[in-house]
C-alpha cells in the first residue's frame, strides 16, 4: 500500500512538472507568435514557437493526454509548414495560431480538473477545421457523433491505412527508470504515428531476482510500426529518451546487410544473432533471405563487420550510425546546459515562506539582545550583539531576496492583451515594455497583475483616440502604451502610460459635483481632481463597453493596490496623455520602520513615507484640544492629526512632543506623536481580531523589548485627515456643501 501511495505521489509530481512546463511553452508559444507577427522574417521565433508546440506535444504524448496530443499536433504541422516556407504568414493564420494557443490553455485546465468540457471539444474541431483550411485541406466527413470526442484525432492527421512499415530497435540504458522515463509511454505513444503491428520485448538482460535491482531498467524492444510519416516524425517521439536510450530506426525498404550490420552493432552473435533476425523476420522486415547453413550466414555477417567497405558504407549512410553523430553532440551541449542548469534549484514557496518566517523571528531576538545590552551597559556585549544585528540584517536580505522574480513576466502577457484588444477596437497601438527585470516580492508580482489589466485596458478604451482621431490632432496614428518599472527610494515604481486625450479636468469636477464629491467652490490642485475618478462608481465615459467604463475599475484598483501597501499616483495632461504611477514596498513580510510613542502604546510608520521629524508647530500649541488642524511649513499649508486624540490614547505627561511629516500619494500631513524613537526593523504580523476594523492601523509587529508595537496604515490616516481638514474649513469659511 505504501508503494502505491509512493507511486502516486510520483506521478503527482511528475504531471505537476509537466503542467508548470507547459505553462511556460504556452507562454514563449505566444511570446513568439506575437514578436513574428511585428516581425515575420525572425526565423528564430518561428523555430522557438514550433519548439514550444512541438516540446508540449511531446510531453503530453507521455503522459497519455491524447487529447492535447491530437489537438497540439495539428498546430505543430501549421508551423511546420512555416518553417518549410510551404505556407504564407498572414494575419488570418496569426489569429487562428493564437486561438489554438488559447485552447492548449483549456485543454490543459481539462487535465488538472479531470472534466472534459463539450464546449471545449466544440472549440477545438472548429479550430481544427480552421487549421486545415490554412494548409489548403478540407476536414472529411464526421464519422459520426460517437467519433465527435476530444478525444479523437483528426482523420488528416493520423493515417487510417499505412502502406509502410517502419522497424524500431529500442535498448533502454540502466538509469532510464531512474530519470522519470517510462518506456511504455514511448511505444503507447507510436500509435499516434500509425498503426502498431508487432511489439517485441528482450528481457535477456534482466538479472536474476537476488540481483535485480528494480530501478534498473534492462528491457528492449523491437517494434514494428506501420505508418506514413518519416524518419524525423518517429525520431521525434525519442527526443525526451535520447541520452538514455540506444534507439536505431530503420526504414521500410532497408536491406538485408543493413540489418546484419545494426545486429553487429548490438552485440549480436551466433544464436542471440539468429533470435533477433527470427523475430524480425516474423514483424516482416525484409532479412528472411536464408542461407542454406547457418555457418555461411555467420560468414557473411564476420565480413560485414570486419569490412564496411562494400556497398555497406551507401548503404549505410542513412543508418542510425550517421544520425547518432549529432545526437551525441546534442548530449555533450546537453550536458553543458544542465551544467548551467544546476545553478538553479526549485524550492516550494511555502518553504521559503517558513524561512522568511524564522528570519522575522530572528530580527526580533536581536532586537530583544540589543536592548538587553543598552541595558547591562557592557561594552562588549554591546559590540558582540551589534554583530549579531548586522549578521541579521544580511540574512534577512538574502531570505527576501530568494521571494524576488522580475515583473518581466507580468508585463510580457499584456502584449497579448493589448493586440487583441486594439484590434477589437480598430485601433493600431504599440506596447514598449522596460524594466521587465526589476524584481519585486513573487506574492505581489501574482497581486498587481489584476490592477495592471483594468490600467491597460482603460488606457485602451478611453485613453488613445482612434487613427483619425489622432491624425486630426496631429498624432501619430499608432498609440503609444509603455509599461515601466524600477527601483526608486527602496521602492518599487510601475508606471502605465499613453499618449492619448488625458483626463478630462472639467468633465470630472462636473461630475464629482453633481455626486456630492466635492463642492461647487473648492479649489482643487489637478492632482486631486485626478484622484477624484478613483472614488467606487465614478465614470466619465459617455458609453459603456465590454473593456471598460462601467465605473467599476478605479476604486478597486487602489484598493487592490493600497492592500499592498502601495500607493497609487495619477499625472496626465489634456491631449498628452495619462500616466498612472504604483509605488509598492520591496516586500510585505519585513520592514524598515521608524518608532515612536504615543502615551503608553508604540506605532511604526513603514520609513519610505516619513519625510521629516521636526517640533510641534505653534497652530498646535495654540489650540492643542483640537485632534486636526492646519500649520505653516515653510509656506506651505498642511494638515496635522494628533494620534493621541484619533485613537484615544491618553498622552504620555510632561513630554515635549513632536510632528512626524508623512508622504502618501498626494498628501502629506503632520502626526502628532508624544515620543520619536527612530528606526526599526519591523517584522509584519496580522492584526488581531479586535484592531481588524480599526481605521488607521495596518498591523502589528514585535519589539526587541517583548511589546506589541502597532503598524500604521498612513495612506488612510492621510485621506481621513485631508478629508476632515477639507470640512473644517468648509465650515470654517461657511461654504459647507451639504449633500
Amino acid at each position: 500500500m505504501q508503494v502505491n501511495d509512493e507511486d502516486a505521489e510520483i506521478i503527482a509530481a511528475a504531471r505537476e512538472g509537466f503542467m508548470e512546463e507547459a505553462s511556460d511553452m504556452l507562454r514563449q508559444f505566444e511570446q513568439a507568435l506575437l514578436t513574428l507577427e511585428n516581425t515575420p522574417d525572425d526565423t528564430e521565433m518561428l523555430n522557438a514557437a514550433f519548439r514550444a508546440a512541438h516540446t508540449i506535444k511531446g510531453t503530453a504524448g507521455l503522459f497519455g493526454f491524447t487529447h492535447v496530443v491530437s489537438f497540439t499536433h495539428g498546430v505543430e504541422s501549421v508551423m511546420d509548414d512555416l518553417r518549410s516556407g510551404s505556407l504564407p504568414l498572414s494575419a488570418d493564420l496569426f489569429a487562428v495560431l493564437l486561438a489554438c494557443r488559447d485552447q492548449m490553455e483549456k485543454l490543459m485546465d481539462e487535465v488538472v480538473s479531470g472534466q472534459a468540457s463539450d464546449a471545449v471539444a466544440e472549440r477545438g474541431r472548429e479550430l481544427t477545421e480552421a487549421l486545415l483550411r490554412l494548409r489548403g485541406q478540407a476536414l472529411p466527413e464526421a464519422p459520426g457523433a460517437s467519433d465527435a470526442s476530444p478525444a479523437a484525432p483528426p482523420a488528416e492527421l493520423l493515417p487510417t491505412s499505412p502502406s509502410t512499415c517502419w522497424h524500431i530497435t529500442l535498448r533502454f540504458g540502466p538509469d532510464a527508470l531512474r530519470n522519470g522515463l517510462d518506456p511504455l509511454a514511448f511505444i503507447r505513444y507510436l500509435r499516434n504515428l500509425g498503426d502498431l503491428q508487432a511489439v517485441h520485448t528482450w528481457t535477456d538482460p534482466v538479472p536474476e531476482l537476488a540481483h535485480l535491482d528494480p530501478e534498473s531498467c534492462h528491457l528492449g524492444f523491437d517494434i514494428a510500426l506501420a505508418t506514413e510519416r518519416g524518419h524525423d516524425d518517429i525520431a521525434a517521439v525519442f527526443e525526451f529518451a535520447e541520452d538514455d536510450c540506444d534507439i536505431h530506426i530503420l526504414a521500410p525498404d532497408t536491406e538485408r546487410q543493413v540489418y546484419l550490420t545494426l545486429g553487429d552493432q548490438l552485440g549480436l552473435h551466433d544464436e542471440g544473432l539468429q533470435r533477433w533476425l527470427q523475430v524480425l523476420d516474423q514483424q516482416g522486415c525484409a532479412v528472411h533471405e536464408r542461407h542454406e547453413h547457418p555457418a555461411d550466414e555467420a560468414a557473411e555477417l564476420s565480413a560485414a563487420s570486419i569490412d564496411p567497405v562494400p556497398v555497406a558504407e551507401d548503404v549505410l549512410e542513412p543508418l542510425p550510425v550517421e544520425r547518432r553523430t549529432p545526437v551525441a553532440d546534442r548530449r555533450v551541449n546537453d550536458q553543458g546546459r544542465r551544467a548551467g542548469d544546476a545553478k538553479f534549484i526549485r524550492v516550494r514557496a511555502d518553504k521559503l515562506d517558513k524561512l522568511i518566517d524564522l528570519i522575522g523571528e530572528l530580527v526580533i531576538a536581536s532586537s530583544g539582545a540589543q536592548l538587553a545590552a543598552h541595558q547591562e551597559r557592557s561594552p562588549l556585549v554591546t559590540e558582540a550583539t551589534q554583530r549579531i544585528h548586522d549578521l541579521v540584517q544580511e540574512a534577512r536580505d538574502g531570505a527576501l531576496g530568494l521571494r524576488m522574480v522580475p515583473i518581466g513576466e507580468t508585463f510580457s502577457r499584456f502584449q497579448r492583451v493589448v493586440r487583441d484588444v486594439s484590434k477589437n477596437l480598430g485601433k493600431d497601438v504599440d506596447l514598449q515594455i522596460t524594466g521587465a527585470d526589476t524584481e519585486l516580492d513573487k506574492s505581489m508580482v501574482e497581486t498587481i497583475a489584476d490592477p495592471l489589466m483594468h490600467l491597460v485596458r482603460n488606457s485602451l478604451d478611453h485613453g488613445i483616440e482612434s487613427a483619425s482621431e489622432r491624425l486630426e490632432q496631429g498624432k501619430s496614428a499608432k498609440g503609444q502604451l509603455a509599461l515601466h518599472a524600477y527601483h526608486e527610494s527602496g521602492t518599487i515604481v510601475i508606471e502605465v502610460s499613453d499618449d492619448g486625450r488625458g483626463l478630462n479636468r472639467e468633465r470630472i469636477l462636473t461630475k464629482a459635483i453633481e455626486r456630492g464629491l466635492v463642492s461647487p467652490e473648492q479649489t482643487l490642485s489637478d492632482a486631486e481632481v485626478h484622484q477624484l475618478i478613483c472614488h467606487p462608481g465614478f465614470s466619465t465615459a459617455e458609453q459603456v463597453t465590454d473593456i471598460s467604463g462601467r465605473g467599476v475599475g478605479m476604486d478597486v484598483v487602489k484598493r487592490n493596490i493600497e492592500a499592498l501597501r502601495g500607493q497609487m499616483l495619477l499625472a496626465s495632461e489634456a491631449g498628452r496623455g495619462t500616466t498612472t504611477q504604483i509605488r509598492l514596498p520591496l516586500t510585505l513580510a519585513i520592514i524598515d520602520g521608524f518608532l515612536c510613542e504615543v502615551g503608553d502604546v508604540h506605532y511604526v510608520v513603514p520609513l519610505e513615507m516619513v519625510v521629516e521629524c521636526i517640533e510641534t508647530p505653534s497652530e498646535y500649541r495654540r489650540a492643542p484640544e483640537a485632534s486636526t488642524g492646519y500649520f505653516d511649513l515653510r509656506g506651505e499649508t498642511l494638515p496635522y492629526l494628533d494620534l493621541a486624540r484619533h485613537f484615544g490614547v491618553k498622552p504620555q505627561a510632561n513630554s515635549r512632543r513632536s510632528l512626524l511629516l508623512v508622504r502618501a500619494g498626494i498628501g502629506t500631513i503632520g502626526l502628532i506623536v508624544d515620543k520619536l524613537a527612530g528606526e526599526h526593523q519591523t517584522v509584519i504580523k496580522p492584526l488581531g481580531a479586535m484592531f481588524s476594523q480599526v481605521r488607521g492601523l495596518a498591523g502589528s509587529t514585535i519589539l526587541g523589548s517583548g511589546d506589541v508595537a502597532l503598524i500604521l496604515d498612513v495612506p488612510a490616516l492621510v485621506n481621513q485627515c485631508v478629508h476632515q481638514s477639507h470640512l473644517v474649513r468648509s465650515h470654517a469659511d461657511g461654504t459647507h456643501h451639504r449633500h
